[in-house]
Formats: structure tokens, C-alpha cells, sequence
């Protein structure tokens, strides 16, 4: 139970910094009570922001998901606060969007090589830099399209562009907020363009599934100013911090080809200078399988430095409450609200009919790595991209970033996803049961 102090907290403290840490607390009462969120939905979009914040009876009193810091047990029992702790839990219906400073610059993200996004983008830069006098950054490989390179009459607005390359330029203390046109793939891409703190990302559906991007281009004109001017809730959406070590395969062959163990030979710290790491922030998911190999994949599985199981099938599906609608749910996964906070272990084809998919805490710290009698190695790829080889001796760990993805909102959380649930994936679908009529029910 909290204190007097604590529940009557003003709701402004509970709205979401965003350039502070992963680290926020709300408290909150159940939502069973909030209605069925599908009542009444219209097939139209419209930006809709959550509850008035000065509303007093909308204040929550207890929090919603578990444990948070002030949450006391009894009139003397507490919980002993873990200065290692990922994240508190949020309760969705206080996260909303706030400047510290208004907005100034925005990052355009535009599918590549789509010919029909090509007028929504001229129309939205011109928007940007003449009517909001933005500084729009925008991938140079964007500007590389002969349809816009040519186009003579959109050549002053490009003059006024600030252009960038992937994995040459960082822009992660310039862009204010970012702008998706396209499908999830482009959200999933300018996820991968910060490996630190994310600006809020607001993703216009133009695509063709859809389920990351709630906005319609039709009235972008009023749905961009009200995210400029703060009036908009948002959802994080957690990612997965994947370090990849790889052992040097010159020396390791080396050491076989002597008849010894397999692995490295310490000396002077040697082998682990010689180690190529790679760090990685995923959005949707972790994927280890068998590649082109004919054989069962055979990894095994640890967590906090516990072997839990050994896959043999033809992989594993490491992802986040995010990630859980995207192939984990084709692999018998399932689905779970952004809000909670957990990994989800999905195997791909087990050759087991009792390994089925789990869900751990999130902040735990998995580990991936090769059986010693695996028949071949494995791949991985991050959210579908950097695809690689994993072999003997190398190791993928995987647990919560403390950075997640502020992804704006077309209404709230709640809302936003039952109605991509019902929308893209048509969730729950069926023909509706016949009702009894009077002669039948006398029977």
C-alpha cells in the first residue's frame, strides 16, 4: 500500500521524459473495469490524446502489473531496492508525450525503392521545412532516387535537407522526433539506426501490413503538429540488448588441427583481445537457425549462467512483447501487450512435442551457444538484417536494453493495439453464433 503522499502525487510526475532513462514508475488500479476497448471503433484514424491530466479521479492508486519501488508488504516488510533493476513497470494510461524544449528537428525515414511513397514524401518534407520550419534529415541513399534527384521543382526543398549514412554517421544527439513513412520493415530500420536513446518515433502507415504504424497519411498535416506541440500518449517498446562474441576461427583451427580442445589458449590475455564483439539493439527478435544446413540445429540454451535446455530442431526465436506478433507467432508463440515486461522463447519446429514457447522476465541475461556435438553450425540475424554465421566457441547474449522505442500513439496503448489485433491480423474473426428463437427454445 502507498502513502498518503504517493497517491495523490500530481498526474503530471507520471507523463514520460523522454530523454531520461529507462527507468518509470506509475501506479495504477485495474483495467478490467476501462470497458471492451473494440466498442464503438470507427474504421477511420484520428490523433486522440489519453484522459485530461488534471482530472483527479482518473489519479491510480496501486499499481498495475507487480512490485514497484515505494510498494510495501504489510505494516513493516518492503522490498529490498535493486540498484541493477532494468525498468519499472508503466501504466499505460499515463504515458504521454512532453518536451523538455520544443522540437526543432525530425528524421524522415521512407521506404526504399516504393514509387507510391514518393508524393507523400515531397508533400510531408515541403510541410516540414516551410510551414514548421523543421531541419529535416533525411538518408542520402533517399535522395539517390532519379525521380527525386530530377525533379527540378523539389530541388530547393533538398537544399535545405541534412543528410546522413548508415553506420558512417551518427545522429543520435541531432534528430528530435522521427517520422516512418512505410511499412513495420521501416520502423524496424529506424530502430536500428540508434543503439542509444531513441527519439519518438511516429510511423504513418504506408505499407502493406501495418501493425507498428497506426497514422494514415490523409491528415498528416494536423497529426505531425500535434505531436510537435506535445499532445499525443506513447507506448515503449522495449528492445533487446544482443552481444555477439566471436572467437578467432584462424587460431581455433590452428588449435585443432594440433590435436588439442577445442577453443583458445589463454596466455596473457590473448585470446580475449583477439575477440571480435559486435553489439546489437533488436526491436522484434533474436533468430538462431539451422541456415542452409540439412541438420537439426543444436544450441544450447542458458539463463543467468544456468543451462536450461538444449534446442534441436531448426532454431530459437528470442524476442520482445513487440517482436511476439511478428514470427514468433507464426512459430505457436504468443501474443503480448508492449507494456509487459519479458523476453519471449519460441523454438522453431522442436523436434519435441513438450518444448513449447515460454515467457521470462525481462532483465534476465540469456545466453546462446553452439552444442560441443553439434552436427553444423548456426546463423542469426536482428530483426531480419546482419545475418551470420555462429560456430564453435562463439556466444550470443541477450537481455533488456535500458533503451526503448518511444513509439507515438494513434490514441492510447490500449486502443491502438487491439486494434492492429483486430485489423491487420483479424484476431478473433469468426461468423457470429445464430440466438435461439421462441419455438426452438421449448425445446
Amino acid at each position: 500500500m502507498e502513502s498518503r503522499k504517493d497517491a495523490a502525487r500530481p498526474r503530471r510526475q507520471q507523463e514520460v521524459l523522454l530523454d531520461s532513462a529507462y527507468s518509470c514508475c506509475a501506479d495504477g488500479e485495474d483495467m478490467r473495469g476501462r470497458g471492451n476497448p473494440m466498442r464503438g471503433r470507427t474504421k477511420s484514424r484520428s490523433l486522440s490524446a489519453s484522459p485530461a491530466l488534471g482530472n483527479s479521479e482518473d489519479v491510480r492508486t496501486r499499481s498495475l502489473h507487480g512490485p514497484s519501488p515505494v510498494t510495501k508488504f504489510g505494516p513493516k516488510a518492503c522490498m529490498l531496492q535493486n540498484p541493477k533493476a532494468i525498468m519499472h513497470i508503466q501504466d499505460p494510461a499515463s504515458q504521454q508525450l512532453t518536451w523538455n524544449k520544443p522540437p526543432k528537428s525530425v528524421l524522415v525515414i521512407k521506404k526504399i525503392r516504393d514509387a507510391s511513397l514518393l508524393q507523400p514524401f515531397k508533400e510531408l518534407c515541403i510541410f516540414l521545412t516551410e510551414s514548421k520550419n523543421m531541419i529535416v534529415y533525411v538518408e542520402r541513399k533517399v535522395l539517390e532516387d532519379p525521380e527525386i534527384a530530377n525533379d527540378e521543382s523539389f530541388g530547393v526543398v533538398i537544399k535545405k535537407f541534412c543528410t546522413f549514412r548508415e553506420d558512417y554517421d551518427d545522429i543520435s544527439d541531432r534528430v528530435d522526433f522521427i517520422i516512418c513513412l512505410g511499412g513495420d520493415g521501416t520502423l524496424l530500420y529506424a530502430s536500428s539506426l540508434f543503439q542509444e536513446s531513441v527519439p519518438p518515433v511516429m510511423a504513418f502507415h504506408l505499407g502493406s501490413l501495418g501493425f507498428l504504424t497506426p497514422f494514415n497519411f490523409d491528415t498528416y498535416q494536423s497529426q505531425v503538429t500535434q505531436i510537435i506541440e506535445g499532445n499525443a500518449a506513447i507506448i515503449l517498446r522495449s528492445r533487446l540488448k544482443v552481444k555477439v562474441v566471436k572467437e578467432p576461427r584462424e587460431k581455433k583451427k590452428a588449435v585443432q588441427d594440433r590435436g588439442e580442445e577445442k577453443g583458445l589458449i589463454v596466455k596473457n590475455g590473448e585470446s580475449e583481445i583477439s575477440r571480435r564483439t559486435v553489439q546489437y539493439q533488436v526491436l522484434n527478435e533474436v533468430v538462431v537457425d539451422r541456415g542452409p544446413s540439412s541438420y537439426l540445429s543444436n544450441v544450447d540454451l542458458f539463463l543467468d549462467g544456468h543451462l536450461i535446455t538444449t534446442v534441436q530442431g531448426d532454431g530459437v526465436i528470442v524476442s520482445t512483447p513487440t517482436g511476439s506478433t511478428a514470427y514468433a507467432v507464426a512459430a505457436g508463440a504468443s501474443m503480448i501487450h508492449p507494456n509487459v515486461p519479458a523476453i519471449l522463447i519460441t523454438p522453431i519446429c522442436p523436434h519435441s512435442l513438450s518444448f513449447r514457447p515460454i515467457v521470462v522476465p525481462a532483465g534476465v541475461e540469456l545466453k546462446i551457444m553452439l552444442c560441443p556435438d553439434a552436427r553444423n553450425t548456426a546463423w542469426v540475424s536482428f530483426d531480419g538484417r546482419k545475418r551470420q554465421e555462429i560456430c564453435h566457441g562463439d556466444s550470443i547474449t541477450i537481455t533488456t536494453s535500458c533503451y526503448p522505442v518511444p513509439s507515438i500513439c494513434f490514441r492510447d496503448p490500449v486502443n491502438d493495439w487491439f486494434e492492429s489485433l483486430a485489423e491487420c491480423l483479424h484476431w478473433n474473426v469468426r461468423k457470429k453464433q445464430n440466438h435461439f428463437i421462441a419455438e426452438e427454445e421449448e425445446y
